[in-house]
């Protein structure tokens, strides 16, 4: 589990770390007969206040990360804002659980970081084939 989840502070430790928890809460369960695939934050969400509590926690732990890379206060703003539409409308119930199926504010706020990340720290940049 270490070498998915390195514990370093540098770019690269980070970028895996946040790679790694925007898969668990946002893509990691694949829905049988639909081809859709959601994650933590959608099933735990479906737990009134408590699981909605839960899954903000864990979006803002990547803001904190975003924040301790550098990144500017617009920013980590944009995706506080991110987090913050998932909760608030997330906590809405039946209406929050469906827009929190299509609403990905984990996978949004991993691509600002990514953009971050390829701008100020381009050896963290990761090649899919």
């Amino acid at each position: 589990m270490q070498r998915d989840l390195p514990l370093g502070n540098d770019p690269m430790s980070v970028r895996r770390r946040i790679e790694a928890l925007e898969f668990m809460l946002e893509r990691s369960i694949a829905l049988p007969g639909i081809g859709h695939r959601v994650g933590l934050d959608s099933i735990v969400g479906l737990v009134p206040v408590v699981g909605d509590a839960i899954t903000a926690a864990m979006g803002l732990y990547i803001v904190w990360e975003a924040r301790n890379l550098g990144m500017s206060k617009l920013q980590l703003a944009r995706m506080s804002a991110n987090v913050g539409v998932d909760t608030l409308i997330g906590a809405i119930p039946f209406a929050g659980d469906a827009f929190d199926f299509f609403y990905r504010s984990n996978s949004r706020n991993l691509k600002i970081i990514r953009k971050h990340l390829d701008k100020h720290h381009p050896q963290t940049r990761i090649i899919e084939g």
